[in-house]
């Protein structure tokens, strides 16, 4: 049975480095994890391949085409249960693409560009089908097209984070695929196996989506529901319970959700109206309520002076994590975890309810993206400024481990995303 009837308009690094990669084994991080399926075979494994070795690359080279290759920059590391820090690139390197680039995306393992042609192409770590090619094997410098079934045009893919090991995209039906590592269940498909292509989920009219860790959300047909783990209540559905089939995330039923987001143990929904609400795991004031320590497994208002226009959730493990908010009138709000100053504060305190951040005098910033304990930003003239961690270069300053107040690392960008550990800019005319 497919959700969503009604039709409507239309993510990790460690306070220290190294640590936590027991805990990022057993969680899915990003936005993300779509691919589909009609019938057409899928090539999925069991989840106990989920260790296997990743080889080395023995990806396809790129398709002669007659439109011009894309540029895309990235920097940082990659990373799964058996890589600490694949490609590991502290500062911005370039990856060619063989067409315009509409969208990029990315999640722990791997990144994605969708093209104005409507395909999806990946590079990074592929060990379990997160390059969405029906292989399992890795590809750091050479992108692979994702394979969906013939006929298949994605109209959008999930920009704030994809699920660990895992991604998602939106076709132009508003059918939903996903591919990849799958572990707890996120892709909601009654099982835990890998999907090394990607298979239609069973959702309808999606209009947002995001996954991070091992948890996803949707919104179909007006309904928001969630699948895989449940953390600290990240699924939203005010259990404790991890699910393999979709659960409806509490209070926002019939609610004109523009945005969802999620991160290691924490989840947002962004209304039209421009009210913010998060829910999942708050030791360190991650959902913004004034009330630390006290998880939400049911959506909390996040009290704003204003009209919030666009959000960034960040978060890897337990311990770092932060919100960063643009208000319709300009204004830069933020809160959460501040170890690595990732709010953009000259302080090092975290912050249960939001406060201001400001960009540097005379910038104007457009764009926000948040990674584990990073923060980063595109201003109106096409400047990427980052703050915060950097053990896997992920600040994309060089080899240093804390960046301090923000940072000039790349220009000419107008798309930007960023996961845990690694983030991707595109620049127009060149990708």
């Amino acid at each position: 049975m497919k959700i969503g009837i009604t039709p409507r308009p239309a993510p990790a690094s460690w306070r220290v480095p190294g640590a936590g990669l027991a805990a990022a084994a057993v969680t899915a991080i990003v936005l993300a994890g779509c691919a589909t399926s009609t019938g057409t075979p899928t090539a999925a494994a069991s989840h106990s391949a989920h260790s296997a070795p990743v080889s080395a690359s023995s990806a396809p080279t790129l398709a002669a085409v007659s439109t011009p290759p894309a540029i895309v920059r990235h920097w940082g590391a990659f990373f799964d249960d058996s890589n600490p820090a694949a490609d590991q690139q502290d500062r911005p390197v370039p990856v060619t693409l063989p067409g315009t680039v509409a969208e990029v995306g990315s999640s722990n393992a791997a990144q994605y560009a969708l093209l104005t042609d409507g395909t999806v192409w990946a590079w990074g770590l592929g060990g379990q089908g997160e390059l969405g090619n029906g292989l399992l094997t890795s590809s750091f410098t050479r992108p692979v097209k994702v394979t969906f079934p013939p006929g298949v045009k994605i109209a959008w893919i999930p920009t704030d984070v994809m699920p660990y090991d895992t991604a998602l995209a939106v076709d132009t039906t508003g059918h939903i695929w996903g591919w990849g590592d799958n572990a707890i269940g996120e892709l909601c498909l009654g099982n835990t196996d890998i999907q090394s292509a990607p298979v239609q989920l069973p959702f309808s009219n999606v209009t947002a989506a995001a996954g991070a860790a091992d948890h996803d959300l949707y919104d179909a047909g007006g309904n928001v529901y969630a699948c895989g783990q449940n953390v600290d209540g990240d699924l939203g559905d005010g259990s404790a319970a991890n699910t393999l089939t979709p659960e409806r995330v509490v209070g926002l039923s019939g609610r004109h959700v523009t945005r969802l987001v999620t991160s290691f143990a924490n989840s947002g929904a962004l209304l039209a109206d421009g009210q913010y609400y998060d829910w999942g795991y708050n030791d360190d004031g991650q959902l913004g309520d004034g009330q630390p320590r006290r998880q939400s497994g049911i959506p909390v208002h996040v009290l704003l002076p204003g009209r919030v226009t666009q959000v960034a959730l960040g978060g890897s493990i337990w311990g770092n994590g932060e919100t960063l908010v643009k208000l319709a009138n300009g204004e830069l709000w933020d809160w959460g975890s501040n170890y690595a100053y990732q709010l953009g504060i000259p302080s090092r305190a975290w912050q249960p309810s939001p406060v201001e951040f400001w960009a540097p005098r005379g910038v104007t910033y457009k764009a926000l993206a948040a990674g584990s304990a990073t923060a980063y930003a595109i201003s109106t003239t096409g400047k990427v400024y980052a703050w915060g961690t950097s053990f896997f270069g992920q600040a994309g300053t060089g080899p240093v481990t804390d960046v301090t107040e923000p940072t000039v690392v790349a220009t000419g960008a107008s798309l930007i995303s960023s996961t845990a550990n690694n983030v991707v800019v595109s620049i127009p005319g060149r990708g």
